[in-house]
């Protein structure tokens, strides 16, 4: 059997060789930010990095044009798949303000070292596979986003035994569960008047967007305090000299719990009907984003993660349920995943802002970069090596699962 320890070492110098061009190419995407679907240069680049290391890179997979899928070189046929999961989108407006210029640079950091050892036939024995999944859009900020969901759909997890991932925060940590959400497009249809010379022959359409908004805020009272309702008007007239005749506005509705939150969404969606009966607007509504389902951390996967952290010297805490939601639930709840956390800024600075994309650049970030993709590469070799590390994830996985109520 292949010395696990030496191989870790090799992987670790691989990753130290190839800092440089992982940390350039996450400088480059703070600076040439993407966001969801259409982040084609990133893809690219990322691509193409694996693909130098020997890597057989599928693009385009499940119909999403940034999408990818690397089969790293050295793999062999038999044992478990690993899939370390690349994200690469940014946020209007603010880049990279959720950091995933390191996810995705973190992740194919690791899968290049991997790929490279596997290249020189280093990895010697080790049964089993590893993926790289580049996955688009999971900033929930664009029409059909939730790119692992679609990859999910289109069968590319069917042969993955379990998946892993980095993201970062404001320290380091093992990521805890999250909460399910609902993303929600209301329109309104009015009657346009001239504002000032015959209104009474209008029906304001924005009217009913505000309206909207107001029957929420009073909902609020009476929703659990984990809940969370938040939204933007995405369309509120073209002139204020002009009833508006269409207004529209995105609402997301977000809880841990399942249950909860699909009932949440349907008192929404009553605010809005609500609104639209006042008003004498006519409301159209769709969900313009896949459910992303509450992720259910694996505590096995995520134990070889945080002591891959410690071995390379990071300080590893320890979270509660965060406020927030990603795709990557969806996936947590069909394979095992663990998902680290690095800390590249302070708790002072708000997430999704340019303070946060400002701090990928800084050293710290560069440092949290380097770890986690080292964590990443380190804890695919202890996965290849242990069969009973999957074989545990997946017996801890079943329970989990099995009692959680179903989405609808």
């Amino acid at each position: 059997m292949a010395d696990i320890q030496a191989l870790k070492e090799k992987v670790q110098r691989e990753i130290d060789e190839i800092a440089p061009m992982l940390i350039e190419c996450s400088d480059w995407m703070a600076d040439n930010p993407e966001i969801g679907l259409q982040e084609h240069q990133a893809s690219a680049r990322l691509a193409s990095m694996l693909e130098a290391s020997g890597a057989e890179v599928e693009r385009g997979i499940a119909e999403l044009p940034t999408a990818f899928r690397a089969a790293l070189a050295g793999s062999s046929s038999g044992g478990p798949t690993v899939a370390i999961l690349a994200e690469y989108d940014a946020l209007p407006k603010v880049g990279h303000g959720c950091g995933h210029n390191i996810i995705g640079n973190a992740a194919i950091g690791a899968g290049m070292a991997l790929s490279r050892l596997g290249q020189h036939g280093e990895l010697g024995d080790l049964p089993g596979r590893v993926v790289v999944i580049g996955t688009p859009a999971e900033e929930s900020a664009v029409p059909n986003a939730g790119g692992k969901i679609v990859i999910l759909e289109h069968g590319y997890f069917d042969d993955v035994d379990a998946a892993i991932m980095v993201h970062p925060f404001t320290y380091d940590h093992i990521a805890p569960s999250t909460m399910t959400a609902y993303g929600i497009d209301f329109e309104f249809h009015g009657k346009a008047a001239h504002a000032a010379f015959d209104p009474e022959h209008g029906i304001n359409a924005l009217d009913a967007v505000i309206q909207t908004f107001v029957n929420i805020g009073l909902l609020r009272q009476q929703v659990r305090s984990e809940a969370r309702i938040h939204g933007v008007i995405t369309h509120g007239g073209d002139a204020p000299n002009i009833i508006p005749s269409y207004a529209a506005c995105r609402v997301r509705v977000r809880s841990s719990d399942l249950g909860y939150a699909q009932e949440l969404k349907r008192r929404v969606i009553a605010c809005a009907e609500g609104a639209a009966t006042a008003t004498g607007a006519k409301l159209e509504w769709h969900e313009y984003v896949k459910p992303y389902l509450s992720y259910l951390p694996n505590n096995v996967l995520g134990g070889v993660l945080r002591a891959n952290m410690e071995a390379i010297g990071r300080t590893v805490g320890y979270a509660e349920e965060v406020s927030a939601s990603t795709d990557f639930g969806n996936i947590s709840q069909v394979i095992p995943t663990a998902y680290a956390q690095f800390g590249i800024c302070g708790e002072d600075v708000g997430w999704h802002s340019r303070e946060v994309a400002a701090a990928t650049k800084t050293e710290r970030g560069h440092d949290a970069l380097i770890a986690a993709a080292k964590t990443l590469a380190m804890s695919t070799l202890d996965l290849l090596s242990d069969p009973d590390l999957i074989a545990k994830s997946k017996q801890e996985h079943r329970a989990a699962v099995g009692s959680i109520p179903k989405h609808e």
